[in-house]
């Protein structure tokens, strides 16, 4: 069973910044594409936004609003993914979900939250101006 925990969210004043942390497992033999979403307050689950994404071989992709200030990357000897975020605007408030999917050739591109199987339960992420 596949399995996605994040952690590291919580307050901070903009212009601060914050290191997210996703502990991944269940991928026996294989690495998964991740990537980081964001559900603003208010939303519905449905209107996630795309942040960033990184894909087996280390490829990353970043949502135009993020470029520049945030930073994806992994660990695959701990099986962990990350997301610094540095020049936090309050509207980079959010809750903030990693997602997992094994077979990365899904034909999806790698910010759509349909190629994601597997969802963590979400990290609050407040930026207070």
């Amino acid at each position: 069973q596949q399995l996605l925990v994040e952690s590291g969210g919580g307050s901070v004043q903009a212009g601060g910044s914050l290191r997210l942390s996703c502990e991944y497992s269940g991928y026996i033999g294989t690495i998964p594409c991740m990537a980081w979403f964001r559900q603003a307050p208010g939303k519905e689950r449905e209107a996630v936004e795309a942040v960033a994404a990184i894909d087996d071989h280390g490829t990353t992709t970043y949502a135009d609003s993020v470029k520049g200030r945030f930073t994806i990357s992994r660990d695959n000897a701990r099986n962990t993914l990350f997301l610094q975020m540095n020049s936090l605007k309050s509207e980079d408030t959010a809750m903030y979900y990693c997602a997992a999917v094994g077979i990365c050739w899904v034909l999806r591109g790698p910010l759509d939250p349909e190629k994601y199987s597997t969802w963590g339960q979400g990290t609050q992420v407040t930026v207070s101006s």
